[in-house]
Protein backbone atom coordinates (compact mmCIF):
# COMPACT_ATOMS: atom_id res chain seq x y z
CA UNK A 1 0.00 0.00 0.00
CA UNK A 2 2.83 2.37 0.89
CA UNK A 3 4.53 1.62 -2.44
CA UNK A 4 1.32 2.30 -4.35
CA UNK A 5 0.79 5.55 -2.47
CA UNK A 6 4.37 6.59 -3.19
CA UNK A 7 3.93 5.86 -6.88
CA UNK A 8 0.75 7.93 -6.98
CA UNK A 9 2.49 10.80 -5.19
CA UNK A 10 5.45 10.70 -7.58
CA UNK A 11 3.11 10.60 -10.58
CA UNK A 12 1.15 13.57 -9.27
CA UNK A 13 4.37 15.45 -8.53
CA UNK A 14 5.72 14.72 -12.00
CA UNK A 15 2.50 16.01 -13.56
CA UNK A 16 2.66 19.16 -11.47
CA UNK A 17 6.29 19.78 -12.41
CA UNK A 18 5.58 19.43 -16.13
CA UNK A 19 2.47 21.64 -16.10
CA UNK A 20 3.66 25.06 -17.29
CA UNK A 21 1.87 28.35 -17.71
CA UNK A 22 3.79 30.31 -20.33
CA UNK A 23 1.62 33.40 -20.50
CA UNK A 24 -1.17 34.81 -18.35
CA UNK A 25 -2.66 38.29 -18.55
CA UNK A 26 -5.65 39.58 -16.58
CA UNK A 27 -4.83 43.32 -16.45
CA UNK A 28 -5.16 43.46 -12.66
CA UNK A 29 -2.51 46.15 -12.07
CA UNK A 30 -4.03 49.18 -13.75
CA UNK A 31 -1.71 50.82 -16.26
CA UNK A 32 0.95 48.19 -15.63
CA UNK A 33 -0.11 46.49 -18.85
CA UNK A 34 1.58 49.27 -20.84
CA UNK A 35 4.98 47.96 -19.76
CA UNK A 36 4.16 44.43 -20.97
CA UNK A 37 2.47 45.20 -24.28
CA UNK A 38 4.09 46.84 -27.29
CA UNK A 39 2.29 48.91 -29.92
CA UNK A 40 3.50 48.37 -33.47
CA UNK A 41 4.96 51.36 -35.31
CA UNK A 42 4.57 49.76 -38.73
CA UNK A 43 1.75 52.24 -39.42
CA UNK A 44 1.17 55.64 -37.88
CA UNK A 45 -2.60 55.40 -37.58
CA UNK A 46 -3.21 52.17 -35.66
CA UNK A 47 -6.22 52.26 -33.37
CA UNK A 48 -5.75 53.05 -29.68
CA UNK A 49 -6.58 50.82 -26.72
CA UNK A 50 -7.90 51.52 -23.26
CA UNK A 51 -8.32 49.45 -20.09
CA UNK A 52 -11.97 49.11 -19.09
CA UNK A 53 -14.59 46.66 -17.90
CA UNK A 54 -17.07 48.13 -20.38
CA UNK A 55 -20.68 49.20 -20.06
CA UNK A 56 -21.73 46.05 -18.22
CA UNK A 57 -19.69 43.51 -16.33
CA UNK A 58 -19.70 40.90 -13.59
CA UNK A 59 -16.91 42.49 -11.56
CA UNK A 60 -15.70 46.04 -12.15
CA UNK A 61 -12.05 45.14 -11.52
CA UNK A 62 -11.74 41.50 -12.58
CA UNK A 63 -13.48 42.16 -15.91
CA UNK A 64 -11.15 44.96 -17.00
CA UNK A 65 -9.51 44.23 -20.31
CA UNK A 66 -8.10 45.93 -23.39
CA UNK A 67 -10.78 47.60 -25.53
CA UNK A 68 -10.57 48.92 -29.07
CA UNK A 69 -11.62 52.59 -29.08
CA UNK A 70 -11.60 53.94 -32.64
CA UNK A 71 -13.84 52.92 -35.53
CA UNK A 72 -12.52 51.75 -38.89
CA UNK A 73 -8.97 51.14 -37.71
CA UNK A 74 -6.29 48.48 -37.80
CA UNK A 75 -4.97 47.44 -34.39
CA UNK A 76 -1.52 46.02 -33.70
CA UNK A 77 -0.49 45.22 -30.12
CA UNK A 78 1.58 42.35 -28.74
CA UNK A 79 3.09 40.92 -25.57
CA UNK A 80 6.22 38.80 -25.22
CA UNK A 81 6.92 35.82 -22.93
CA UNK A 82 9.71 33.27 -22.48
CA UNK A 83 9.86 31.22 -25.66
CA UNK A 84 9.10 27.50 -25.60
CA UNK A 85 8.52 24.51 -27.86
CA UNK A 86 5.36 22.43 -27.68
CA UNK A 87 7.19 19.30 -28.81
CA UNK A 88 5.79 16.23 -27.07
CA UNK A 89 3.15 18.09 -25.09
CA UNK A 90 -0.13 19.88 -25.65
CA UNK A 91 -0.42 23.64 -25.94
CA UNK A 92 -3.58 25.50 -24.92
CA UNK A 93 -4.40 29.01 -26.12
CA UNK A 94 -7.28 30.69 -24.30
CA UNK A 95 -8.79 34.17 -23.90
CA UNK A 96 -12.11 36.00 -23.54
CA UNK A 97 -13.77 38.36 -26.03
CA UNK A 98 -16.68 40.73 -25.48
CA UNK A 99 -18.21 42.50 -28.49
CA UNK A 100 -20.33 44.89 -26.44
CA UNK A 101 -20.60 47.31 -29.39
CA UNK A 102 -22.82 44.95 -31.44
CA UNK A 103 -19.93 44.37 -33.82
CA UNK A 104 -20.78 44.54 -37.52
CA UNK A 105 -17.40 43.71 -39.01
CA UNK A 106 -14.15 43.01 -37.24
CA UNK A 107 -11.76 40.48 -35.80
CA UNK A 108 -11.68 39.11 -32.28
CA UNK A 109 -8.80 36.68 -32.71
CA UNK A 110 -5.22 36.38 -31.50
CA UNK A 111 -2.02 35.44 -33.29
CA UNK A 112 0.80 33.40 -31.81
CA UNK A 113 4.18 34.47 -33.20
CA UNK A 114 7.69 33.05 -33.10
CA UNK A 115 10.00 34.62 -30.51
CA UNK A 116 12.04 36.50 -33.13
CA UNK A 117 9.13 38.77 -34.07
CA UNK A 118 9.99 42.47 -34.10
CA UNK A 119 7.02 43.72 -32.08
CA UNK A 120 7.49 47.33 -33.16
CA UNK A 121 7.07 46.23 -36.80
CA UNK A 122 4.25 43.70 -36.38
CA UNK A 123 1.69 43.95 -39.18
CA UNK A 124 -0.80 41.93 -41.19
CA UNK A 125 1.85 40.13 -43.23
CA UNK A 126 4.08 39.22 -40.29
CA UNK A 127 4.53 35.45 -40.27
CA UNK A 128 2.80 33.75 -37.36
CA UNK A 129 2.45 30.21 -36.05
CA UNK A 130 -1.23 30.12 -35.11
CA UNK A 131 -4.23 32.39 -35.62
CA UNK A 132 -7.23 31.60 -33.46
CA UNK A 133 -10.49 33.26 -32.49
CA UNK A 134 -13.77 34.74 -33.73
CA UNK A 135 -14.19 36.83 -36.85
CA UNK A 136 -17.46 38.56 -37.74
CA UNK A 137 -18.41 40.53 -40.85
CA UNK A 138 -22.05 41.01 -41.79
CA UNK A 139 -24.40 38.04 -41.92
CA UNK A 140 -22.16 35.76 -43.97
CA UNK A 141 -19.01 35.65 -41.82
CA UNK A 142 -19.44 34.51 -38.22
CA UNK A 143 -16.69 31.98 -37.76
CA UNK A 144 -13.90 30.85 -35.48
CA UNK A 145 -10.59 31.00 -37.31
CA UNK A 146 -8.11 28.21 -36.72
CA UNK A 147 -5.11 28.79 -38.99
CA UNK A 148 -1.77 26.99 -38.75
CA UNK A 149 1.46 27.92 -40.45
CA UNK A 150 3.26 24.92 -41.93
CA UNK A 151 6.53 25.32 -43.78
CA UNK A 152 5.94 29.02 -44.34
CA UNK A 153 2.36 28.69 -45.61
CA UNK A 154 -0.84 29.57 -43.73
CA UNK A 155 -3.51 26.88 -43.85
CA UNK A 156 -7.18 27.47 -42.96
CA UNK A 157 -9.29 24.82 -41.30
CA UNK A 158 -11.68 23.14 -43.74
CA UNK A 159 -14.52 23.00 -41.22
CA UNK A 160 -16.93 25.84 -40.47
CA UNK A 161 -16.93 26.66 -36.76
CA UNK A 162 -19.59 29.18 -35.71
CA UNK A 163 -18.62 31.86 -33.21
CA UNK A 164 -20.78 33.73 -30.72
CA UNK A 165 -22.15 37.00 -32.09
CA UNK A 166 -23.93 38.52 -29.08
CA UNK A 167 -22.68 41.31 -26.80
CA UNK A 168 -21.64 39.17 -23.83
CA UNK A 169 -18.19 37.91 -22.86
CA UNK A 170 -17.23 34.49 -24.26
CA UNK A 171 -14.32 32.16 -23.59
CA UNK A 172 -12.39 30.74 -26.57
CA UNK A 173 -10.01 27.79 -26.16
CA UNK A 174 -7.77 25.98 -28.66
CA UNK A 175 -6.07 22.74 -27.64
CA UNK A 176 -3.30 21.37 -29.87
CA UNK A 177 -2.04 17.90 -28.93
CA UNK A 178 1.16 16.04 -29.88
CA UNK A 179 -0.88 13.17 -31.32
CA UNK A 180 -1.78 15.58 -34.17
CA UNK A 181 -5.32 16.20 -32.93
CA UNK A 182 -7.00 19.43 -31.89
CA UNK A 183 -10.05 20.66 -30.01
CA UNK A 184 -11.90 23.97 -30.06
CA UNK A 185 -13.99 25.01 -27.08
CA UNK A 186 -16.32 27.95 -26.59
CA UNK A 187 -17.37 28.76 -23.03
CA UNK A 188 -15.60 25.61 -21.82
CA UNK A 189 -17.74 23.41 -24.11
CA UNK A 190 -16.28 21.47 -27.05
CA UNK A 191 -17.61 22.70 -30.39
CA UNK A 192 -15.15 20.98 -32.78
CA UNK A 193 -12.30 18.49 -32.79
CA UNK A 194 -10.44 16.21 -35.17
CA UNK A 195 -7.16 15.48 -36.89
CA UNK A 196 -4.73 18.07 -38.19
CA UNK A 197 -4.01 16.04 -41.29
CA UNK A 198 -7.68 15.53 -42.14
CA UNK A 199 -9.06 18.98 -41.32
CA UNK A 200 -6.27 21.04 -42.92
CA UNK A 201 -4.49 20.69 -46.24
CA UNK A 202 -1.12 20.73 -44.51
CA UNK A 203 0.25 17.72 -46.39
CA UNK A 204 -0.24 16.62 -50.00
CA UNK A 205 -3.03 14.03 -50.40
CA UNK A 206 -2.04 10.42 -49.82
CA UNK A 207 -3.78 9.33 -53.02
CA UNK A 208 -4.04 11.00 -56.41
CA UNK A 209 -5.77 10.09 -59.66
CA UNK A 210 -3.65 7.86 -61.84
CA UNK A 211 -2.38 10.18 -64.59
CA UNK A 212 -1.97 7.17 -66.91
CA UNK A 213 -5.56 6.03 -66.56
CA UNK A 214 -8.34 7.33 -68.77
CA UNK A 215 -11.90 6.38 -69.44
CA UNK A 216 -12.19 3.82 -72.29
CA UNK A 217 -13.62 5.21 -75.50
CA UNK A 218 -16.42 2.63 -75.51
CA UNK A 219 -17.41 3.33 -71.87
CA UNK A 220 -21.09 4.26 -71.88
CA UNK A 221 -22.10 6.04 -68.65
CA UNK A 222 -25.58 7.08 -69.80
CA UNK A 223 -28.18 5.43 -67.58
CA UNK A 224 -31.05 6.48 -69.88
CA UNK A 225 -31.19 7.00 -73.65
CA UNK A 226 -33.77 8.16 -76.18
CA UNK A 227 -36.13 5.43 -77.35
CA UNK A 228 -35.08 4.86 -81.00
CA UNK A 229 -38.55 3.55 -81.79
CA UNK A 230 -40.36 6.60 -80.49
CA UNK A 231 -41.42 8.98 -83.29
CA UNK A 232 -42.85 12.47 -83.17
CA UNK A 233 -46.58 12.56 -84.08
CA UNK A 234 -47.38 14.23 -87.38
CA UNK A 235 -49.73 16.77 -85.78
CA UNK A 236 -47.27 17.70 -83.02
CA UNK A 237 -45.83 20.90 -84.42
CA UNK A 238 -48.11 23.82 -83.67
CA UNK A 239 -47.17 27.49 -83.37
CA UNK A 240 -46.70 28.76 -79.83
CA UNK A 241 -48.85 31.87 -80.45
CA UNK A 242 -51.75 32.48 -82.81
CA UNK A 243 -53.81 35.56 -83.80
CA UNK A 244 -56.71 36.23 -81.45
CA UNK A 245 -59.80 34.97 -83.35
CA UNK A 246 -62.03 37.34 -81.37
CA UNK A 247 -60.01 40.42 -82.22
CA UNK A 248 -61.73 42.93 -84.53
CA UNK A 249 -60.32 45.88 -86.37
CA UNK A 250 -61.55 49.13 -84.81
CA UNK A 251 -64.10 51.03 -86.87
CA UNK A 252 -61.97 54.12 -86.90
CA UNK A 253 -58.82 52.30 -88.06
CA UNK A 254 -57.20 54.25 -90.91
CA UNK A 255 -54.69 52.08 -92.80
CA UNK A 256 -53.17 55.14 -94.44
CA UNK A 257 -52.50 56.63 -91.02
CA UNK A 258 -52.27 53.58 -88.75
CA UNK A 259 -50.79 51.04 -91.12
CA UNK A 260 -52.01 47.53 -91.83
CA UNK A 261 -54.13 46.22 -88.96
CA UNK A 262 -53.07 42.94 -87.36
CA UNK A 263 -54.92 41.10 -84.60
CA UNK A 264 -53.21 40.64 -81.24
CA UNK A 265 -51.45 37.31 -80.62
CA UNK A 266 -52.55 34.90 -77.90
CA UNK A 267 -51.10 31.59 -76.62
CA UNK A 268 -52.03 28.67 -78.83
CA UNK A 269 -54.07 26.14 -76.79
CA UNK A 270 -52.89 23.39 -79.18
CA UNK A 271 -49.19 24.16 -78.69
CA UNK A 272 -47.41 21.15 -77.14
CA UNK A 273 -43.90 22.48 -76.81
CA UNK A 274 -40.68 20.90 -78.01
CA UNK A 275 -41.06 17.20 -78.72
CA UNK A 276 -38.64 14.84 -77.06
CA UNK A 277 -38.56 11.08 -77.42
CA UNK A 278 -39.29 9.10 -74.29
CA UNK A 279 -36.40 7.70 -72.28
CA UNK A 280 -35.58 4.03 -71.82
CA UNK A 281 -32.91 2.14 -69.89
CA UNK A 282 -29.60 2.08 -71.72
CA UNK A 283 -28.74 -1.57 -72.44
CA UNK A 284 -25.05 -0.63 -72.78
CA UNK A 285 -24.86 1.30 -69.50
CA UNK A 286 -21.69 0.43 -67.54
CA UNK A 287 -22.14 2.77 -64.60
CA UNK A 288 -20.15 5.83 -63.59
CA UNK A 289 -16.51 5.52 -64.49
CA UNK A 290 -14.30 6.00 -61.44
CA UNK A 291 -10.83 7.29 -62.05
CA UNK A 292 -8.34 4.86 -60.47
CA UNK A 293 -6.08 6.30 -57.77
CA UNK A 294 -2.46 5.63 -56.95
CA UNK A 295 -0.17 6.54 -54.06
CA UNK A 296 0.92 10.15 -54.31
CA UNK A 297 4.70 10.18 -54.79
CA UNK A 298 4.79 13.71 -53.26
CA UNK A 299 3.12 12.63 -50.04
CA UNK A 300 5.40 12.21 -47.08
CA UNK A 301 4.09 11.53 -43.60
CA UNK A 302 5.02 14.05 -40.93
CA UNK A 303 4.34 13.27 -37.29
CA UNK A 304 5.41 16.76 -36.20
CA UNK A 305 3.04 19.04 -38.08
CA UNK A 306 1.66 20.13 -34.71
CA UNK A 307 5.06 21.34 -33.47
CA UNK A 308 6.30 24.92 -33.18
CA UNK A 309 9.83 25.47 -31.95
CA UNK A 310 9.99 29.03 -30.60
CA UNK A 311 6.58 30.24 -29.44
CA UNK A 312 7.22 33.60 -27.84
CA UNK A 313 4.71 36.39 -28.65
CA UNK A 314 0.93 36.81 -28.47
CA UNK A 315 -0.43 39.53 -30.73
CA UNK A 316 -3.69 41.33 -31.44
CA UNK A 317 -3.39 42.14 -35.13
CA UNK A 318 -6.85 42.89 -36.47
CA UNK A 319 -9.25 45.28 -38.19
CA UNK A 320 -12.51 46.62 -36.78
CA UNK A 321 -15.19 48.74 -38.43
CA UNK A 322 -17.02 49.44 -35.17
CA UNK A 323 -14.77 49.53 -32.12
CA UNK A 324 -15.58 48.41 -28.58
CA UNK A 325 -14.32 44.80 -28.31
CA UNK A 326 -12.72 43.89 -24.97
CA UNK A 327 -9.98 41.22 -24.74
CA UNK A 328 -9.11 39.66 -21.39
CA UNK A 329 -8.00 36.56 -19.48
CA UNK A 330 -5.23 35.46 -21.83
CA UNK A 331 -3.64 32.11 -21.03
CA UNK A 332 -1.09 29.90 -22.79
CA UNK A 333 -0.26 26.66 -21.03
CA UNK A 334 0.44 22.97 -21.63
CA UNK A 335 -2.17 21.91 -19.05
CA UNK A 336 -5.71 21.38 -20.37
CA UNK A 337 -7.18 21.08 -16.88
CA UNK A 338 -5.44 24.27 -15.73
CA UNK A 339 -6.95 26.15 -18.67
CA UNK A 340 -10.43 24.87 -17.90
CA UNK A 341 -10.01 25.78 -14.23
CA UNK A 342 -8.74 29.25 -15.11
CA UNK A 343 -11.70 29.77 -17.45
CA UNK A 344 -14.12 28.73 -14.73
CA UNK A 345 -12.54 31.04 -12.15
CA UNK A 346 -12.53 34.06 -14.47
CA UNK A 347 -15.20 34.00 -17.17
CA UNK A 348 -17.26 31.41 -15.31
CA UNK A 349 -17.42 33.50 -12.13
CA UNK A 350 -18.52 36.75 -13.77
CA UNK A 351 -20.68 35.64 -16.71
CA UNK A 352 -23.87 35.44 -14.63
CA UNK A 353 -23.55 38.85 -12.94
CA UNK A 354 -22.52 40.37 -16.27
CA UNK A 355 -25.68 39.13 -17.98
CA UNK A 356 -27.82 40.29 -15.05
CA UNK A 357 -26.33 43.78 -15.27
CA UNK A 358 -26.89 43.90 -19.02
CA UNK A 359 -30.49 42.69 -18.66
CA UNK A 360 -31.13 45.31 -15.99
CA UNK A 361 -29.73 48.06 -18.19
CA UNK A 362 -31.88 46.95 -21.10
CA UNK A 363 -34.97 46.87 -18.88
CA UNK A 364 -34.24 50.39 -17.64
CA UNK A 365 -33.71 51.59 -21.21
CA UNK A 366 -36.96 49.94 -22.26
CA UNK A 367 -38.90 51.65 -19.48
CA UNK A 368 -37.26 54.96 -20.31
CA UNK A 369 -38.28 54.63 -23.96
CA UNK A 370 -41.84 53.76 -22.96
CA UNK A 371 -42.01 56.77 -20.61
CA UNK A 372 -40.65 59.05 -23.32
CA UNK A 373 -43.13 57.70 -25.87
CA UNK A 374 -46.00 58.07 -23.39
CA UNK A 375 -44.93 61.61 -22.53
CA UNK A 376 -44.67 62.47 -26.21
CA UNK A 377 -48.09 60.97 -26.86
CA UNK A 378 -49.64 62.94 -23.99
CA UNK A 379 -48.05 66.16 -25.27
CA UNK A 380 -49.44 65.52 -28.74
CA UNK A 381 -52.92 64.88 -27.34
CA UNK A 382 -52.78 68.12 -25.34
CA UNK A 383 -51.66 70.03 -28.42
CA UNK A 384 -54.56 68.56 -30.41
CA UNK A 385 -57.04 69.57 -27.70
CA UNK A 386 -55.68 73.11 -27.68
CA UNK A 387 -55.93 73.29 -31.45
CA UNK A 388 -59.54 72.04 -31.36
CA UNK A 389 -60.48 74.68 -28.79
CA UNK A 390 -58.96 77.41 -30.90
CA UNK A 391 -60.84 76.21 -33.99
CA UNK A 392 -64.33 76.34 -32.33
CA UNK A 393 -66.33 79.50 -33.40
CA UNK A 394 -67.20 81.99 -30.60
CA UNK A 395 -70.96 82.35 -29.84
CA UNK A 396 -72.34 85.86 -30.37
CA UNK A 397 -73.99 87.39 -27.30
CA UNK A 398 -77.57 88.54 -28.05
CA UNK A 399 -79.05 91.09 -25.59
CA UNK A 400 -82.61 92.35 -25.98
CA UNK A 401 -82.96 96.06 -25.73
CA UNK A 402 -85.66 97.14 -23.27
CA UNK A 403 -88.79 98.70 -24.86
CA UNK A 404 -88.78 102.46 -25.14
CA UNK A 405 -90.86 104.17 -22.42
CA UNK A 406 -93.70 106.40 -23.60
CA UNK A 407 -93.05 110.03 -22.82
CA UNK A 408 -95.90 112.14 -21.39
CA UNK A 409 -97.08 114.83 -23.68
CA UNK A 410 -96.28 112.98 -26.81
CA UNK A 411 -98.94 114.04 -29.33
CA UNK A 412 -98.89 110.66 -31.00
CA UNK A 413 -100.08 109.01 -27.87
CA UNK A 414 -102.87 111.40 -26.78
CA UNK A 415 -106.46 110.30 -26.92
CA UNK A 416 -108.36 111.53 -29.93
CA UNK A 417 -110.74 113.55 -27.88
CA UNK A 418 -107.89 115.60 -26.54
CA UNK A 419 -106.55 116.47 -29.96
Amino acid sequence: MRVAAAVCFISALAFTVHADVYFKEQFLDGDGWKSRWVESKHKSDYGQWKLTSGKFYGDAELDKGLQTTQDARFYALSSRFDSFSNEGKPVVIQFTVKHEQKIDCGGGYVKIFPADLDQTDMHGDSQYYIMFGPDICGYSTKKVHVIFNYKGQNHLIKKDIKCKDDELTHLYTLILRPDQTYEVKIDNEKVESGSLEEDWDLLPPKKIKDPEAKKPDDWDDRAKIDDPEDAKPEDWDKPENIPDPDAKKPDDWDEDMDGEWEPAMIPNPEYKGEWKPKQIDNPNYKGTWIHPEIDNPEYKADDAIYKFEKIGVLGLDLWQVKSGTIFDNFLITDDVEEAEKFGTETWGATKGPEKNMKDQQEEEERKKREDEEKSKKDDNEEDEEDENEEDEPEEEEHTEEPPEEEEEGDDDTLPKDEL
